[in-house]
């Protein structure tokens, strides 16, 4: 827990890794409050596996059965 006399501290750190995280391509790493603080949400969207996998439905819809690696 941040101690209320570093708190001004904190406050600007986090306000510095927002604007840093505007900066296209440029990666930010926030600790758990630091994203409870900036708004960040539970992730719950597919997992990187599933996304992986969802790729192979696509080769059905460009390569015809002939032309696929076996």
């Amino acid at each position: 827990m941040t101690n209320t006399t570093n708190q001004p501290a904190a406050d600007a750190a986090l306000q510095e890794k927002l604007e840093d995280a505007m900066i296209p391509g440029y990666q930010v790493e926030f600790d758990p409050l630091e994203a409870e603080k900036a708004g960040a949400f539970f992730e719950d969207a597919l997992s990187e596996q599933d996304a992986e996998e969802s790729t192979a439905d696509l080769l059905d819809l460009v390569a015809p059965d002939d032309t696929k690696e076996g």
